[in-house]
């Protein structure tokens, strides 16, 4: 497939493009990459490649979602984000020729690098669950997700216009960003449904397709509890697979079909990379991610590649607070790749998941590889409190415009140290 990709893109080129450092794809990653490389190399040694002239903040989709923000807070043109020294192709990458360093795009663009960073994130795969992208487009159904921009604001109607009946939220067994969102949309829909006084008139179900609640025991143990308080029934291994106008269709860990009926459902699609990057068979694993890796962020064949973000094969959760504290790592080492010198910097599975509980109180899950905890505050952050509502709402969203995608924050491993210096694992 790829070579035949690369014969036929050979005969439509229409541009010829050479640069220091080709970065593909301009979310998080990419834009913290180039933002912190646009400081380092000359001008016109940077080139991102990125159809999209929108750059989403997306931990404030489930916020918009439950009425705390508007749709208008989650984004910003991307001309206003990069680097004036970064050269922006707006375009597709439609193949990859590593061998040869080079980059084919949809629209002609031939682009021969030096040195690539890989940070295309992942896609929703909606047609993975029969009738799902149908009932998400359909305004009239009750159906929808926080896992793209465009049904962010559906999410909140059928929130605010629901009024009884049975409510599933579910959850994928390949993960995918965030696997504590589409638990925080659910708390906050029980607290918005019993401040209006018809909780009582809802059932709600949590279908996961894993066997755990949260991939991390101290706060799987938590988040029991509290979905046990609120009588939010729990089905585990449970895989939605079809939807109608008004069953869900789940396929369990034997196989068999389990039919829920639903009146509300609010959907977490199953995730993977963009076809242009798992088409190519040299650069990715047999489940379609990045090969890099785990701890220098470098591909496994490649020495000039480094990978960044949701698309790379390391174990860590997918999170923006990842991506922050992955684009220091590459940063550092692809320094050294640049001058000959072998990356020594360690990335250590830094992620972290903000669960907001209530419209008051949520908690914050921080873990590093093998699902090992390292909280930042000397407190047990396990436990609901008003502070972990406070940082998403207002006090990320702000560190995030300025000092994560401007590559100026490696995560919170200096506070941690002053606040916390006797930091316990768990």
């Amino acid at each position: 497939m790829g070579i035949f990709l690369r014969q036929l893109n050979e005969s439509t080129i229409k541009y010829l493009r050479r640069c220091k450092l080709l970065v593909i794809g301009a979310g998080t990653g990419g834009c913290s990459t180039v933002s912190r490389f646009a400081r380092k190399l000359k001008d016109n040694e940077i080139i991102i490649l990125e159809p999209s002239p929108v750059h989403y903040y997306q931990p404030m989709f489930s916020l918009i979602a439950a009425g705390l923000k508007k749709q208008s807070d989650s984004c910003r043109p991307l001309e206003n984000i990069l680097p004036a020294n970064v050269d922006w192709i707006k375009d597709y990458a439609d193949d990859f020729d590593p061998c040869n360093k080079i980059v084919y795009t949809k629209c002609g663009h031939k682009i021969l690098y030096d040195f690539m960073v890989i940070a295309v994130g992942l896609k929703n795969d909606y047609d993975k669950i029969l009738g799902l992208f149908e009932a998400l487009e359909n305004k009239t159904r009750n159906v929808s997700t926080i896992y793209a921009s465009k049904y962010c604001t559906k999410t909140w109607d059928n929130i605010v216009n629901f009024r009884g009946g049975h409510a599933i939220f579910t959850y994928p067994s390949n993960g995918g960003k965030c696997g504590g969102a589409a638990q925080k949309i659910m708390y906050l829909a029980d607290d918005y449904w019993k401040k209006h006084k018809i909780r009582d008139n809802i059932n709600i179900t949590y279908n996961t397709g894993g066997d755990v609640l949260f991939g991390v025991s101290k706060y799987a143990t938590a988040l029991q509890k509290i979905v046990a308080d609120r009588n939010i029934s729990v089905n585990y291994c449970s895989e939605l697979v079809e939807i109608n106008e008004r069953e869900a269709v789940f396929k369990d860990s034997d196989g068999g079909k389990i039919i829920l009926p639903y009146n509300f459902l609010h959907v977490t699609p199953p995730m993977s990379p963009p076809k242009c990057l798992t088409r190519c068979k040299e650069l990715v694993t047999e489940s379609g991610y990045l090969d890099v890796n785990k701890y220098t962020l470098q591909h496994r064949s490649f020495p000039d590649i480094y990978g960044i973000g949701d698309c790379i094969s390391t174990p860590n959760s997918k999170s923006a607070a990842a991506v922050a504290a992955q684009s220091s790592i590459v940063e550092r080492n692809l320094t050294n790749t640049m001058t000959d010198k072998p990356p020594v910097a360690k990335y250590n599975g830094y992620g972290a998941c903000s669960i907001l509980t209530s419209y008051k109180t949520g908690i914050l899950a921080e873990f590093l590889y093998d699902k090992r905890v390292w909280e930042t505050f000397p407190f047990d952050q396990s436990k609901e409190r008003r502070l972990f509502f406070s940082l998403q709402k207002e006090y990320f969203p702000y560190l995030y415009w300025n000092k994560v995608i401007t590559g100026k924050w490696d995560g919170p491993s200096r506070l941690r140290n002053i606040i916390n210096p006797l930091r316990r694992q768990y």
